[in-house]
């Protein structure tokens, strides 16, 4: 009988109703574009919830999306499995160059309230960036002991952060990082195999973590920050949703603020209150 019931969600397709459905809804939800070229990746994904709630259909399983329980329990479950979340240590190497070139030297140059440098990572996915981040921050700090900072890392999907809570990753992961680096912010399992290593306890420890919609009317975060890095998030969405966000994150940069984007973006010809610096960072006016 298991088995029968596995391979009916095994062998279950989605139809054209169902996807466009369920499309429209995760764009009305989290703003993710999905095109009909996407229907079979959402149908793969998805079998992945079927097969969690006992569900040999489909339509069965978009009618419960749509009923007040499914309005409840499920929504946050579908954004965790169709929400792509691909990341590295030091991606785009070029934002942490100019960071400790330009921005953390002219931070600490000025004279303010308080010497913590506040950065956000939205759309921070498993925590490779958010730790990025402190890693060089951290170096900076141990040269300027009046310095100080905050990171606050937010993503659509529970599941993926409580994975960059954790801060384990295998250590292939880092194979690219200096071994110096390695050293000084990785340790590795006492399990042999197991060829994992975690983040240092110190540095973990700088990282908060929050759940966060993009799609939401109003940021509800209290805050302003000094940088906020928002890369590769915006191409998931289309060009009207992306200037509303890039407006709602302006919202939270302040003045003289940096904003980090991917560099298969573009916020070209918006009407945002930045000036470009360089192709992708951009300061807040």
């Amino acid at each position: 009988m298991v088995d029968s019931t596995l391979n009916q969600i095994f062998n279950a397709k989605m139809s054209e109703g169902d996807f466009n459905r369920l499309s429209s809804f995760i764009f009305d939800q989290s703003g993710i574009k999905m095109p009909p070229v996407k229907k079979v990746m959402l149908q793969s994904r998805l079998q992945k919830r079927l097969k969690e709630l006992k569900m040999t259909s489909f339509k069965e399983y978009a009618d419960y999306v749509f009923s007040d329980e499914g309005q409840k329990n499920e929504i946050i479950h579908m954004l965790d499995v169709v929400s792509t979340n691909k990341t590295d240590f030091f991606r785009e190497p070029v934002h942490f160059d100019f960071l400790v070139s330009n921005v953390l030297p002219e931070f600490n140059s000025n004279k303010r309230e308080s010497n913590c440098l506040k950065v956000w990572s939205a759309g921070c996915s498993s925590g490779e960036e958010p730790y990025t981040i402190a890693i060089t921050l951290n170096d900076y700090k141990q040269n300027n002991i009046n310095f100080d900072y905050s990171i606050l890392g937010t993503d659509i999907s529970s599941q993926i952060l409580q994975k960059a809570s954790l801060a384990v990753y295998k250590e292939e992961r880092i194979v690219n990082i200096p071994l110096e680096t390695k050293r000084k912010y990785f340790l590795k399992s006492k399990d042999n195999t197991k060829k994992n290593v975690r983040v240092v306890k110190d540095l973990r420890n700088k990282v908060i973590y929050k759940r966060f919609n993009f799609m939401d009317e109003v940021y509800n975060i209290s805050e302003s920050f000094d940088i906020i890095f928002c890369r590769n998030v915006l191409i998931y969405f289309n060009r009207e949703t992306q200037e509303n966000v890039i407006k709602k994150l302006c919202g939270k940069l302040k003045s003289g603020g940096y904003l980090f984007i991917g560099h298969s973006e573009s916020i070209m010809g918006m009407n945002v209150p930045l000036e470009q610096i360089k192709p992708t960072i951009f300061r807040r006016i």
